[in-house]
């Protein structure tokens, strides 16, 4: 019974580690989203319509939108040629950042 105990224990243990490794990066998000200004605006409030805010998007959502353009699921040629040159830590860095940029409360452009 102690095995499993033990073994159980080492996995948390592990998991814990993943997740403390690919929580994300505010200030390394924050520089790495210069590139993403270009559309998305400073701080990923986008001043053109067509372009997406990012400010204030759920982490979660932007790392799946992210991780989609990056494997082709999303068809976007703009995005999937940002989206490729990423590394998971790069998606868990720039999704961090924007995710706490305000942004949601925002009214939409006219």
């Amino acid at each position: 019974m102690s095995k499993i105990v033990v073994k159980i224990s080492i996995l948390l243990v592990l998991f814990n580690l993943n997740n403390i490794l690919l929580a994300g990066d505010y200030n390394a998000g924050k520089e790495k989203s210069q590139v993403c200004s270009a559309c998305h605006g400073v701080e990923g409030i986008s001043q053109i319509k067509m372009y997406p805010i990012l400010a204030g998007q759920h982490k979660n959502y932007l790392v799946h939108a992210l991780n989609e353009y990056r494997s082709g699921v999303r068809n976007n040629v703009v995005m999937k040629g940002f989206a490729a040159g990423l590394s998971d830590k790069d998606i868990e860095d720039l999704s961090q950042y924007f995710s706490m940029q305000n942004g949601l409360k925002i009214p939409p452009l006219k």
